[in-house]
């Protein structure tokens, strides 16, 4: 007992100590860092529509002194129209907000003494009906905005897209390109995330921004570099698009209907391609409830041939087998979006929102072969035969989601949010093969696959003011299912029915879940601003097959991914802006199945069960210069890739070629990007958009002895050309180039695609009829095709993808109550990746 009462003597003594040395460490500090934050007053306050109460974002704020109106500091609000002024001298202050089609405010003055810091609140611009009818009929200002980690341009300015979907749009970006096959590629990268006003969409890019009609689209985001609050996936970083909505109290609506002309050019297809869709957007606001809808249906077939050439060597048999003939699509889209908003106070907000729509494409490929076997000792040829091959491919997906948004705002600037997502995707489609010889059908194959897939995301985010900026925090859980069942059937001459093929069938079960946290800090120094954090995520991949056999195949990862981002601000024209982050590309169901399907005559095709995802470190460095009448930036940057994504061929039979997805071991970019914004005079706006980068691709593929390297240099040139002839009458041109690009077994050439349109406003603005010239080719230009290739010891194969050209559209636009500005409607998330 004696023992234990000294201990505890001794303990208590301890933490006597120990507490008075903390406090006297605590009040030394405080003294010592009283001259140092002296002067570390601070003025912040929230920008946002006096009419519509809702927060404006890129507003021009400047700090002016009281007495004089000396300009003391400036800068633009974010997405959240906060703004926030630090490290000021003891003083009186205002500050004043000007944004574009609204009248300039003032805030009251506030004295600064020590380090206080002052809240002004919710400061409201009122919009100017003179200066809004203005903007909408010269519409001459591209707002392109270099912000810390990002890059902003207005979609209206690129008139080329009208009527058409999302990718008409971002393929203007400097650093976006769209080649022959649909693919999009950021800084030459395939895979990058897709934000929808934010919000993740775990889905392919291409096919989700196909569904996304560009007449809803306000503006584009280039985030090249992401902060760790964002999902990691993707390896050129993120576009982020925001849609339309209404900016008063009251009935906003947008409507848009167009039809396409005849086909100019003649490909030879059989059926006749027919374009032509509408869509409509509706908002109401009252108070605290907005509520937005819309609806739409596209219709876009495409003519076109492809033209072939591949042999493959077996031994001292070498076979060839030239192709030609239709490649043609049959395309069309339609669905619903729904959100609910309810702002019951500015401390809290509910969002409730729903989707569902349906996608459709049918691929016509029918092709004349010419086989011809020859020995390669004597030359002689050994074999030759004729045949035509019909192939139909058809692809079609029904999505239906429904998602939930909490937001609660603290008093002390602080703000806690949770969302949460559920989907629901049913896949399905089949593949019709047929050869056929002197009018008999030797061979009839049918794919058949169907695979429904859930999904859901769950996340809760935390971000409260600490010193000088914001620290976030955040977890989320996403799972996705899939439950697949392919079937491959044959019919050969003389068979009665079809048979099923064992080892082109059976059942594909995937299951993806991840973990993730993150935190990260960001803030403002005087002219500098910075931004840092990390990830830490755990995946756990579970693939399930089962064919001849029953396999299982489980891949669990843990990863941390850091990030940070500077912009430095020189002077009022000059600033530098420098960023890192790690990223990952995941593999999509499609690419993991092992499953063989026989995509047309010469192609077999199936993933790899075993295939890693790719893990990307980027870093870039970027100058920005604003100019009277423009601005310009250039930024250098570099990506080093593991484990690439490669999708090659090997020989499967002497005139099939088998197509897999596998990795090789590294790629390399190093490239540098430029954007120019430039209004000569008032009625000329200009914009060109390049990007260059030397592209290096090795490793060893499939069983291939040898380790195989490709590289090149690759640019890609979007320039744009607009001019506002009278107030009511613009045209405009624009034309998209990317150059040939290597891959690890060949090469894709360049891609062409020039494009003009013809633009004339009526009554103020409401209504706006568009004419556009697509793909201008005229016999002379070699636009919208695109030739792939690929080789090895083995074989050798190229196709050349002939699309149509000199495509005209027309298109109406009705716009009531000005529908502008960020709308909240949901999209599919996961399951059209797998479509």
């Amino acid at each position: 007992m004696k023992l234990m009462l000294n201990t505890g003597n001794v303990l208590r003594a301890a933490l006597t100590r120990l507490t008075f040395d903390v406090a006297l460490a605590g009040f030394l500090f405080s003294l010592a860092t009283v001259p140092a934050f002296a002067q570390t007053g601070s003025i912040a306050g929230v920008a946002f529509d006096q009419t519509a109460g809702t927060p404006l974002g890129f507003v021009s704020v400047s700090l002016h002194q009281a007495g004089d109106s000396a300009l003391v500091d400036g800068q633009l609000s974010d997405t959240t129209g906060t703004f926030k002024f630090d490290r000021l001298k003891q003083g009186s202050y205002f500050v004043r907000l000007q944004f574009l089609g609204y009248n300039p405010t003032e805030s009251a003055q506030v004295t600064v003494t020590g380090n206080q810091h002052i809240e002004l609140g919710r400061i409201g611009l009122e919009a100017n009906p003179l200066l809004l009818n203005e903007v909408e009929v010269t519409g001459q200002q591209l707002q392109s905005i270099n912000k810390i980690d990002k890059q902003v341009y207005k979609a209206e300015q690129f008139q080329a897209a009208k009527g058409g979907t999302a990718i008409d749009v971002i393929r203007n970006m400097p650093a976006v390109s769209v080649d022959g096959q649909g693919q999009i590629t950021l800084r030459g990268a395939q895979g990058f995330l897709v934000l929808i006003n934010g919000k993740p969409v775990q889905t392919d890019a291409a096919t989700m921004l196909s569904q996304l009609p560009a007449n809803q689209v306000e503006h584009i985001e280039l985030i090249t570099s992401p902060s760790a609050k964002y999902d990691p996936d993707g390896r050129g970083g993120i576009i982020n698009i925001t849609t339309k909505k209404g900016v008063d109290d009251g009935f906003a609506l947008l409507a848009n209907l167009q039809g396409g002309l005849p086909s100019i050019e003649d490909y030879g297809n059989p059926e006749s391609q027919q374009r032509y869709g509408a869509d409509v957007t509706v908002n109401y606001r009252k108070r605290e409830w907005d509520i937005s809808a819309s609806a739409n249906y596209l219709r876009n077939d495409n003519a076109g041939l492809r033209d072939g050439d591949v042999y493959t060597v077996i031994g001292d048999r070498k076979t060839s087998f030239p192709s030609y003939g239709e490649r043609s699509f049959d395309k069309y889209n339609y669905g619903g979006r729904f959100n609910v908003s309810y702002t019951p106070d500015k401390r809290n907000q509910f969002s409730l929102g729903f989707f569902a729509g349906h996608k459709f494409q049918d691929r016509t490929a029918d092709i004349n072969y010419n086989n011809v076997t020859t020995d390669l000792i004597t030359g002689a040829t050994i074999g030759q035969r004729q045949y035509f091959n019909a192939n139909l491919q058809r692809k079609q997906g029904n999505f239906m989601l429904g998602n939930f948004d909490y937001t609660h705002s603290f008093g002390d600037g602080s703000s806690l949010s949770f969302s949460t997502l559920y989907e629901r995707a049913n896949l399905y489609g089949s593949t019709l093969n047929r050869n056929i010889e002197l009018s008999d059908t030797v061979q009839n194959t049918v794919s058949t696959y169907r695979n429904p897939l859930d999904g859901i995301r769950s996340k809760i985010d935390f971000s409260t003011p600490v010193w000088n900026g914001v620290w976030e925090t955040g977890y989320q859980y996403r799972r996705d299912a899939q439950d697949g069942r392919f079937i491959y059937e044959v019919k050969e001459a003389g068979d009665l029915d079809f048979a099923a093929v064992p080892e082109f069938s059976g059942d594909v079960v995937a299951v993806n879940q991840i973990h993730s946290v993150y935190t990260q800090y960001s803030g403002n120094s005087g002219k500098l601003a910075y931004m840092g954090g990390l990830r830490y995520e755990y995946a756990n991949r579970d693939l399930r097959v089962r064919s001849l056999g029953d396999d299982d195949y489980v891949l669990n990862l843990h990863n941390l991914f850091p990030s940070a981002s500077v912009l430095y601000t020189i002077d009022d024209r000059w600033k530098v802006k420098g960023g890192l982050s790690r990223r990952v590309q995941r593999t999509s169901n499609f690419e993991l199945n092992p499953i063989p399907e026989r995509e047309h005559s010469e192609t077999l095709e199936q993933g790899d069960a075993n295939l890693l995802p790719e893990f990307i470190y980027l870093a870039e460095l970027g100058i920005v210069r604003d100019f009277k009448g423009g601005s310009v930036f250039t930024t250098v940057y570099f990506q080093d890739i593991q484990n690439p994504i490669q999708r090659v061929n090997s020989v499967f039979a002497d005139t099939i070629l088998n197509r897999v997805f596998t990795n090789a071991d590294r790629a390399v970019r190093a490239g540098v990007e430029l954007g120019i914004n430039y209004n000569p005079v008032k009625w000329a706006q200009l914009y060109l958009g390049s990007n260059a980068y030397r592209s290096t691709t090795r490793g060893v593929v499939l069983d291939y002895a040898d380790e195989m390297e490709n590289q090149a240099w690759v640019y890609a040139i979007n320039g744009n050309a607009n001019f506002q002839l009278t107030q009511q009458f613009s045209i405009q041109g624009n034309v998209n180039y990317l150059s040939a690009r290597p891959t690890v077994q060949g090469e894709d050439s360049r891609f062409l695609s020039p494009n003009l349109s013809l633009k004339h406003t009526f009554f103020d603005g409401a209504l706006t009829a568009l004419v556009q010239w697509q793909n201008i080719g005229m016999g002379l230009l070699p636009s919208n095709e695109q030739r792939i290739t690929t080789w090895a010891p083995d074989f050798y194969t190229t196709t050349n993808y002939i699309y149509e050209t000199d495509v005209i559209m027309l298109n109406l636009s009705f716009n009531l109550n000005r529908l502008t500005r960020q709308l909240r409607l949901p999209g599919s998330e996961f399951g059209e990746k797998e479509f």
